[in-house]
């Protein structure tokens, strides 16, 4: 029967876009709800949807596309849930830089009309990671697709405002915030990018007000000595003792303010004595509220001096700065300015330097809520994977903030909040009002303020299955298993999911928490468009296919470890495809009339046997390594099985069982069973080149792979003295063909090889693969027996299960062989002296990096195992 042959060479673009619009068109990424299936879901880290696919959404969702698959084929009914996010700030500022080369600002255009142009610019752009996703293979259940301010999840962010509202554990304050004036918007601490920089310590006079002196006071932002009501020393400090209670007049300014204790001043900085500004410091504001000192706010939230500044009024705080040391310096009040580096704030989405500010804000109560949420994984109903990351987790927990949720812009879910202005009444609620619920006002006014990103996607596991209604997907898949994710969102995102989903679903959100390490370039740096080794994923999948770039990011997603990438990696795991796809060919191709015959496991030959019973290993090892998240670990395992196993030697070995009719039907059924439980295997990393070739086989479990049952370890096809015969083998074969290589005899046939077993199991064992043996070595006899020692112009190598003799004489110059490996021992004694002088230098040790020390420990050990060689020819070849 005429089978349909695989192309020479397999092109990604030929075949990627075709199986995943089948796929799609299938319904297979969907749930089916089928009660004898055991339940698996995963909410997708919702891009944002400003964004676009780089490298860390690579690794990130081939990660949960690969768990996706593996679960699916492995008779579980799987949601994986994708969206996108609003990133309220992110997208603001994208369609706000739109309007500016237009030459309009968001003011202009008011706030209805600015909402239609982010709606329009979302609807045009917000799609495009979601396209990409599906370019990357990711299986989501797209009809289940959420974005969160959508209807749904619009509700559900309501519901819970109303109720931490009703529950007093949502207040409005006073509060001292970090402020961004480019994005006027208040921002979470952890939206605070700090960076070390460059700056000065000022050290100003303040006159005491009675003329007796000055006290010194040092300061890195002289600017807000404007707004300071308070100098401040530590009650201890000896030096101050006489001066605390006393006052000072405020430099420039005049105001009389107090000197006062308190045990939060360091004595260590500067001169011990700090200027105290509620308003504008997170430190002295919770000094202020101690002492009960005025709060004079001097920076409004364009970063400009207020009034309360006098002379200062309406320059911008950086010029201010300058100003008042200028004033301070002819006034004689500077004593001296020094170069100090100041750790500064940073807006995460602009870069602008923050301004803490006095602001009225809204907040969460943390402290309840945080409370469940450290027991469930202290417990151990969620677990973090790598567990080390379970400490950072409980270090932020145990020292939780209240949480800063209202944001000064206009993209997002504004806050449910109106103010009535004739009675004074606050009013939440979970509608839209247009009167006042406690007096029937009509002048009522709404918050203008908008609530933080992450307030939505703290609820993203149960809102987007239908919470607050009892959906049938919230009953069948919340909790959800697993959430993969990357470190740098564990306080953002991780540990807000858990508190508002055990808060409000009375159960934890997920069961585990993957925590998935960075890409960095090849010489482990961070990615980034100034260095200019940002590797783009879409480019790479353009050059070598989805597979190849799924495939790498897998392999060296190691536990707690960056990954190192180069495009050298990528076209190295290039090559593996190209094997595979190689190797299917032959087998296909060697299958013309092949009849559907099964195999008595117990009656194959040794090699067929070995080849099963590693795969079954192999099986078992990918399993638990996927159950585990090992995934480099299961990727390799799979690799190493296919490319060094079935290609290396069992592909090899069949081209001979295949030529004996006796065997040839078994062979053909082992090499279709092992071609197919490997595509299957495989099918997780790499979806679609396992898809086009599963379309060729003659006998199939079901029409297209992702559907396919995952494969079962078969206990009964199992052999372990079939791997240790094998084992014997190869080295036999191995050390055969090094010989070889080595003597530049590789193609040569008529070799006289000997060899001496050592007991007469491993003569028999010998005796009986001869045939493979020779055609593995290119070699026309071999001799084997018990009893031998070596003859001059031969050269041996030691065995586990004997020795091998291998005659050079005839074939190689012995003297010129000679003066070749003698000179290689000697440039090798060098090497091995410089690495051994390295490797002894603690100075060395300590302060290079520990990949480039274990780099030059493995060259020494490979250095010295080639020289052990080298010796044992030379001996040999001068008969010594």
């Amino acid at each position: 029967m005429q089978r349909k042959e695989l192309s020479k060479t397999y092109d990604p673009t030929k075949v990627e876009e075709k199986w995943y619009k089948i796929w799609e068109e299938k319904g297979y990424f969907e749930p089916t709800y089928d009660e004898k299936k055991p339940k698996y879901s995963i909410v997708i880290p919702p891009p944002n949807v400003t964004g676009v696919l780089h490298i860390g959404h690579a690794l990130n969702n081939t990660l949960q596309d690969v768990l996706a698959r593996y679960k699916r084929m492995d008779g579980w009914d799987v949601l994986w849930v994708p969206g996108t996010d609003h990133a309220g700030i992110a997208t603001q500022n994208v369609v706000e830089r739109a309007l500016a080369k237009q030459g309009i600002t968001r003011h202009q255009l008011g706030r209805e009309k600015f909402l239609e142009k982010v709606w329009e610019w979302k609807e045009k752009y917000g799609n495009t990671i979601i396209q990409q996703l599906k370019k990357l293979g990711a299986s989501c259940s797209w009809s289940y697709q959420r974005f969160t301010m959508d209807e749904g999840l619009s509700k559900a962010v309501r519901e819970v405002f109303v109720r931490l509202w009703e529950e007093g554990l949502i207040y409005r304050g006073d509060y001292i915030i970090n402020w961004c004036p480019r994005c006027r918007t208040a921002l979470a601490d952890l939206e605070v990018d700090f960076k070390p920089t460059q700056g000065k310590l000022w050290h100003i006079k303040y006159p005491l007000e009675d003329g007796s002196g000055y006290i010194v006071v040092a300061t890195t932002r002289p600017e807000t000595m404007l707004g300071d009501t308070a100098v401040a020393v530590h009650p201890e400090d000896e030096r101050y003792k006489d001066l605390i209670g006393k006052k000072v007049k405020l430099p420039l300014i005049g105001r009389v303010i107090p000197i006062i204790a308190d045990k939060v001043v360091e004595r260590e900085f500067g001169t011990g004595a700090v200027k105290v500004t509620p308003a504008h410091d997170f430190t002295d504001f919770e000094i202020g509220k101690r002492h009960g000192l005025e709060f004079v706010k001097v920076i409004d939230e364009d970063g400009k001096m207020t009034e309360e500044a006098g002379k200062y009024a309406g320059l911008d705080r950086f010029e201010a700065r300058k100003k008042v040391v200028e004033d301070l310096r002819s006034e004689g009040l500077l004593e001296k300015e020094e170069d100090y580096e100041v750790i500064l704030g940073h807006c995460y989405r602009c870069g602008t330097v923050i301004e803490p500010l006095l602001s009225k804000q809204w907040f969460v109560s943390m402290k309840p809520l945080a409370q469940p949420a450290i027991a469930a994984v202290k417990y151990g109903f969620i677990r973090f994977i790598p567990e080390n990351w379970t400490n950072l987790y409980f270090d932020w927990m145990n020292n939780i903030k209240d949480w800063c949720i209202s944001r000064q812009i206009w993209w997002g879910h504004r806050i449910p909040v109106w103010y009535c202005k004739d009675c004074g009444a606050t009013l939440v609620s979970r509608e839209d009002i247009d009167e006042c619920t406690e007096c029937g006002s009509k002048n009522i006014k709404r918050d203008e303020d908008v609530l933080d990103t992450w307030f939505s996607s703290a609820l993203w596991p149960f809102s987007t299955m239908g919470w607050p209604e009892r959906t049938k997907t919230l009953e069948t898949f919340y909790p959800t298993s697993v959430l993969v994710t990357s470190f740098d969102i564990i306080f953002f995102w991780v540990a807000r999911m858990i508190m508002m989903g055990i808060h409000f679903m009375g159960q934890i959100p997920f069961k585990d928490v993957y925590i998935h390490a960075l890409v960095r370039d090849e010489k482990g740096q961070k990615m980034s468009k100034s260095k200019g080794n940002v590797i783009d994923p879409l480019e790479v999948i353009k050059d070598f296919g989805t597979d190849a770039l799924r495939f790498t990011l897998v392999a060296l997603a190691a536990q707690g470890r960056d990954i190192k990438l180069s495009m050298a990696r990528i076209e190295g795991f290039k090559h593996f495809l190209n094997k595979i796809w190689n190797a299917s060919r032959f087998v296909l191709m060697n299958l013309e009339d092949y009849s559907k015959e099964k195999f008595n496991f117990d009656e194959l030959p040794l090699w067929s046997k070995w080849i099963i019973t590693e795969l079954n290993y192999t099986i078992k090892e990918v399993r638990k390594k996927l159950d585990e998240y090992e995934f480099d670990q299961a990727a390799m395992a799979v690799y190493h099985f296919f490319w060094n196993k079935f290609c290396d030697w069992y592909l090899e070995v069949a081209k001979l069982y295949l030529k004996d009719e006796s065997i040839r039907k078994q062979t053909q059924s082992v090499l279709l069973k092992v071609l197919k439980e490997s595509l299957k295997l495989l099918h997780p990393f790499i979806p679609f080149i396992t898809e086009e070739i599963w379309q060729y086989l003659p006998e199939k479990d079901t029409e297209h792979i992702i559907i396919a049952p995952y494969p079962k370890v078969n206990e009964k096809e199992m052999d372990l003295s079939a791997i240790k015969d094998v084992f014997l083998l190869q080295e036999l074969v191995i050390s055969i063909r090094n010989i070889k290589a080595e003597y530049g005899i590789a193609g040569k046939k008529d070799v006289k090889v000997v060899f001496r077993a050592e007991g007469e199991e491993y003569l028999e064992l010998v005796n009986k693969e001869i045939e493979v043996i020779k055609m593995l070595t290119r070699i026309e006899e071999l001799i084997t027996t018990q009893e031998y020692k070596r003859q001059e112009g031969e050269v041996s190598a030691i065995l586990s299960s004997g020795e091998v003799f291998v005659e050079l004489k005839g074939h190689i110059d012995v003297e010129k062989e000679i003066a070749r490996l003698s000179k290689e021992k000697k440039k090798i004694l060098k090497k091995l002296e410089l690495a051994e002088k390295k490797l002894k230098n603690e100075d060395f040790l300590k302060r290079a990096p520990e990949e480039v020390v274990e780099k030059h420990k493995k060259e020494y050990k490979e250095l010295k195992e080639r020289l052990d060689k080298i010796e044992h020819y030379l001996k040999e070849l001068k008969n010594e």
